[in-house]
């Protein structure tokens, strides 16, 4: 029972930075209909810029400063690539990102080095007992920390200015504009809202065992995370982030005692064959808005 729990508890840790970049996705499908393929490189360049900044200025200074970076890159990337093309085929869009992606990560790639960077992090690998469960301690504080950003989140999306805006510009964009809000401040404050979740992300991603020029490959598991809870569902978003951590924290701790014939590492692909599983028995995921098309 105490390897299953601890098992759980490093899942939601594992799943509560899946969730962050999760809610980076939705957050810019929802305003602007169109998935950015983007998150990979601004984790990583969040996480990056922590690691540099942390000798200067701590670590809560540099994570601060990591993450209004992150935002900014965001930001910066939709006013000079994304904002052009609108428009065009959500699909142009979506390969645009792609290729944002790639070009990021070969600049970030640059500052990172062929050696694995620590970004300082003041818990590394660590226990604490938890009920008599030992749990890595920056387990605790990425659960913690997003529990914190949701929070805000829903504060802001539900009583400010902004966050109003950006949910009426998320249902209907020309209805937004007959009321006077601004669509394209919607378009560039989700895509900075999301480099900042992302930076998050990517700081708890690096905690333990640092950055190296492959850890951008984890943010790909926020894919299955949002198909899961549903493309256009912020609180799906948190569900199946923190889903797709338990099962292959789970599958990791327990697939070669049950199933051993499925090979070495299947944790690394359990995610995908969820998200198989759920795109064959609800395609729009166990939250997401289902579309009916009148013939």
């Amino acid at each position: 029972m105490i390897e299953l729990l601890r098992s759980v508890a490093s899942g939601l840790g594992a799943g509560s930075a899946y969730a962050l970049l999760a809610l980076g996705f939705v957050i810019i499908y929802k305003a602007t209909r169109v998935i950015s393929f983007a998150q990979p490189a601004f984790m990583l360049a969040g996480a990056v810029l922590v690691s540099y900044l942390v000798g200067l200025v701590g670590f809560a200074g540099a994570v601060l400063l990591g993450v209004a970076g992150a935002a900014l890159l965001g930001l910066g990337v939709e006013r000079a690539v994304v904002r052009p093309m609108v428009g065009r085929p959500v699909f142009v869009v979506a390969i645009i990102t792609l290729g944002i992606d790639i070009a990021l990560r070969v600049v970030v790639n640059g500052f990172i080095g062929r050696d694995v960077r620590q970004i300082g992090d003041p818990w590394g690998l660590q226990r604490v007992e938890v009920l008599g469960v030992p749990v890595q301690q920056r387990h605790i504080a990425t659960i913690l920390t997003t529990a914190a950003v949701i929070a805000v989140l829903f504060l802001f999306f539900k009583y400010s200015r902004l966050g109003l805006a950006m949910r009426a510009a998320s249902f209907d964009q020309e209805t937004a504009l007959a009321q006077g809000i601004s669509v394209g401040a919607v378009f560039a404050l989700s895509w900075a809202i999301a480099g900042g979740l992302a930076g998050v992300a990517g700081v708890f991603v690096a905690t333990g065992a640092g950055i190296d020029q492959q850890m951008w490959i984890v943010a790909l598991k926020a894919l299955p995370a949002i198909i899961l809870g549903g493309l256009d569902s912020l609180g799906g978003a948190v569900v199946g982030g923190l889903t797709i951590g338990v099962v292959e924290s789970l599958v990791s701790a327990y697939q070669s005692d049950f199933a051993p014939w499925l090979g070495q590492n299947f944790s690394v692909v359990s995610p995908y064959v969820v998200m198989l599983l759920i795109l064959l028995v609800r395609p729009y995921g166990l939250f997401g808005t289902r579309e009916v098309e009148r013939v």
